[in-house]
C-alpha cells in the first residue's frame, strides 16, 4: 500500500464527521496535484447520482460517474477519474477527482474512495450532513423510519451476493427489508407492510425489531416468526398484522429454510427459468394469537438466484392494466448478468415505467445469489 493511501486512511480517521471530503481534497492536491475533488452519492431511488456540494446531479446512464458506480471499476475520462465509493459490496457513490494527470494513479485513487466508503459508513449515524445530500426531494416521515430500519441496500461475500430496494423510495410505508449473515447462514425478511402512514412503518419496526431479536436468540426460523407474531398480536391484537417471508440459506450446502407467514413470494431464477416456489401460506405475523409455523426447505444449486417480491410489485397498474405475472417473469430473466442490485433497480426501474410515475402501493424486492460453498 503506498504512502499516500496510508495517509488517506489516517486523515479520514482523525478528520470530523463532516469535513472528510475537504480533508481527502487537501491531502489529494497536496500529494498529487489534484484539486477539484466531489463525492457523488447515490439518491434512495438509485436514479441519480447527487454531490455534496451544490451542483449538478447525474441522472443520464451513459456518464463516466454512472459506468463506474455499475461496473463498480474506475472510470478514467479527460484527466477526471471517477472511483467507486464502496465497502463489502454497499455502493455508496462515486468519489469524481481532477485533474488526474497520470492514470497510473488510479489503483491508489482507487483504495482511497473505498477507505472514504467505510468512514462515510461509520460516521453515518452520528450526522445528518450525507443523509442530507443523497436526497433529490424530502422523504415523508414513514419512509424516513423505514430508511433507518434497512440493514443496507447490497452486500457481497464470497458466498453470496445480495440487494434489496423499496418503492416508492421516497413515501414508502410499510414494506421493507432486513438481512443477516454470519458467514456460515444469511438471513433475509422480506415485509408486506399493512396500513398506511406513520402506522404502518411503526408496525413494520415492532415486527423487524421482534424478528431481529428472535434471530438473535440463535432459535429456528418458525421459531422466530412464532415470536414476532406475538408480539404483534400482544399489542395490537389482530385488529393489524403483517405478511413476511423468512429465508435462512446454509451457505456451506445451499439448503434454503422458508417460513412463507403471508404474502410475499419467492421466485427462482436457475438457467434461465423462472419458477415461484410453492411455499405453504400461513396466518399472517399478528393475525391471531398463539400461531404455529412451520418451515419448508428448498436445495439451491450454485449458481441459483432468489427473489423476494411483495405483492406490490404484480399489482402496480398502468392504464388500468396490472403488471402481472408475464410482464414479471419477463423482467427476471433479463436480470440474469446483473448484480442483485443492478438487477432490482431494473425491475423496479421497470415497474416505475410500467405506472408512468411513482408507485401507489409500497413494493420490496430483495434478491440473492449463492455461488456455491466457499472457502
Amino acid at each position: 500500500m503506498s504512502e499516500p493511501v496510508e495517509q488517506a486512511r489516517t486523515v479520514l480517521t482523525t478528520a470530523p464527521a463532516d469535513l472528510l471530503l475537504s480533508r481527502i481534497r487537501a491531502l489529494l492536491d497536496q500529494e498529487y496535484g489534484i484539486a477539484d475533488v466531489e463525492l457523488l452519492q447515490v439518491d434512495y431511488r438509485l436514479a441519480a447520482l447527487l454531490p455534496l456540494t451544490p451542483g449538478e446531479a447525474v441522472s443520464e446512464p451513459g456518464h463516466p460517474a454512472w459506468r463506474c458506480f455499475d461496473h463498480q471499476s474506475p472510470v478514467y475520462v479527460d484527466s477526471t477519474a471517477y472511483l467507486p465509493v464502496s465497502m463489502r459490496g454497499e455502493r455508496r457513490g462515486v468519489l469524481r477527482v481532477h485533474p488526474v494527470t497520470d492514470e497510473g494513479l488510479l489503483a491508489d485513487l482507487a483504495e482511497i474512495g473505498t477507505a472514504l466508503a467505510h468512514e462515510l459508513t461509520a460516521v453515518d449515524p452520528g450526522t445528518d450532513v450525507y443523509r442530507t445530500a443523497r436526497r433529490a426531494r424530502r422523504l415523508t416521515l414513514a419512509a424516513e423510519m423505514q430508511w433507518e430500519l434497512l440493514p443496507g441496500r447490497s452486500r457481497i461475500r464470497p458466498s453470496f451476493s445480495l440487494a434489496g430496494q423499496l418503492e416508492p423510495a421516497y413515501a414508502v410505508r410499510g414494506d421493507s427489508f432486513d438481512w443477516s449473515d454470519d458467514g456460515d447462514r444469511v438471513w433475509t425478511a422480506t415485509i408486506n407492510g399493512m396500513g398506511a402512514g406513520v402506522a404502518a412503518s411503526m408496525l413494520t419496526t415492532l415486527a423487524t425489531s421482534a424478528l431481529r431479536n428472535a434471530r438473535r436468540a440463535g432459535i429456528s426460523l418458525a421459531d422466530q416468526a412464532a415470536l414476532a407474531d406475538q408480539a404483534i398480536y400482544a399489542l395490537h391484537r389482530g385488529e393489524q398484522h403483517l405478511a413476511t417471508l423468512l429465508v435462512e440459506v446454509d451457505l456451506h450446502s445451499g439448503l434454503l429454510t422458508a417460513v412463507d407467514a403471508g404474502s410475499p413470494r419467492l421466485v427462482l431464477l436457475r438457467d434461465g427459468e423462472v419458477s415461484v416456489q410453492p411455499l405453504e401460506a400461513q396466518f399472517p405475523l399478528g393475525m391471531f394469537e398463539g400461531s404455529h409455523y412451520r418451515e419448508q426447505h428448498i436445495q439451491l444449486r450454485p449458481a441459483d438466484r432468489l427473489f423476494m417480491i411483495s405483492d406490490g410489485v404484480l399489482d402496480a397498474t398502468g392504464q388500468e392494466v396490472r403488471y402481472g405475472e408475464s410482464a414479471l417473469d419477463r423482467m427476471l430473466r433479463r436480470t440474469a448478468p446483473m448484480s442483485p442490485l443492478d438487477a432490482v433497480r431494473s425491475l423496479l426501474g421497470d415497474l416505475r415505467a410500467f405506472v408512468a410515475g411513482d408507485l401507489t402501493d409500497d413494493a420490496v424486492v430483495v434478491c440473492l445469489d449463492w455461488y456455491g460453498p466457499q472457502p
